[in-house]
């Protein structure tokens, strides 16, 4: 079944409202002619004369008073919907936005983010949530709003990405460790005990190839699945954490921070989410407010 011409409701409701073919043409800016024609085309799509001739004029048959209110609302509601979105009222928001984040990202950014977000729309409130993988099933699904994370292979290749920053891995240990002192060499790092960190229980990672050229092989005592555990081991024994610097930066309070004797490339922490979100204001102020925490 073919699909009907919608612009004839526009045409309708001219017709409708101004009970004249000329008058409608006028209005519309068509030649009389045109009008007419498609007159005669809406009389075929509803099987109605819509409108007879009366004397001089036209009246609307029942079917067209029958139609008027209803054809009048559609217009008005496709107009509506075209129209551009009202200006945002920030003051005026009451929304709720979810966020999925790393661990590390609310301890870092979470409390400069709500201020940030508190200043201009005080109805607005931040829904965090841990992202245990890269998954972006939630985002296209509209469970959650916003996500952070390094783009992978598993990363819906739909998905909107913007850089936030760029981080590096350092090695963490616990003040008095003998890391904490002297040069780190590969060698020293490498035969220093280690905790692995894997949210698959991998024991071995980037880390190790940087390792492997140079003959030598980390000694993992454990492997955890996240920074804080990684973080809390190395502050009460002597093994080495190494986690992302700047997402960890608070979490690493009080522990000696080291560059690594080994060469990792940087990577790019990225700010996430389904296009289906670009055109939404309220969006579009989160993520500008995402990109200034985050860029201090």
């Amino acid at each position: 079944m073919s699909r009907p011409d919608l612009n004839l409701l526009f045409t309708l409701d001219v017709l409708l409202a101004e009970g004249s073919v000329a008058g409608a043409a006028r209005r519309l800016r068509l030649s009389p002619s045109a009008m007419s024609r498609s007159l005669a085309r809406l009389r075929e799509v509803t099987g109605d004369p819509l409108l007879v001739r009366a004397g001089r004029g036209l009246v609307p048959s029942p079917r067209a008073l029958e139609l008027r209110d209803r054809v009048s609302q559609l217009v008005h509601d496709a107009e509506a919907a075209l129209r551009p979105a009202h200006a945002l009222k920030l003051d005026q928001l009451e929304r709720t936005f979810t966020l999925r984040t790393r661990e590390g990202f609310v301890e870092n950014f979470g409390a400069p983010l709500i201020a940030r977000v508190s200043q201009d729309a005080p109805g607005v409130r931040l829904h965090f949530l841990p992202k245990l993988d890269k998954d972006s099933a939630p985002l296209r699904d509209g469970l959650v709003d916003l996500e952070t994370g390094v783009i992978g292979k598993t990363t819906g290749p739909e998905v909107r990405a913007q850089a936030l920053f760029r981080d590096r891995f350092v090695g963490v240990v616990r003040v008095g460790h003998p890391l904490s002192q002297g040069k780190v060499t590969p060698t020293r790092y490498a035969q220093a005990g280690h905790i692995g960190l894997s949210r698959r229980g991998l024991g071995q990672g980037p880390i190790d190839e940087a390792l492997a050229p140079l003959g030598l092989v980390r000694k993992v005592a454990t492997v955890v699945g996240g920074f804080s555990a990684a973080l809390a081991l190395a502050r009460a024994c002597d093994l080495v954490a190494t986690v992302p610097e700047r997402h960890t930066g608070s979490l690493r309070a009080g522990l000696h921070s080291f560059a690594l004797p080994v060469p990792l490339p940087e990577f790019t922490v990225s700010l996430l989410w389904h296009p289906r979100m670009d055109g939404d204001p309220a969006h579009r102020w989160l993520r500008a407010c995402v990109r200034e925490v985050c860029a201090q």
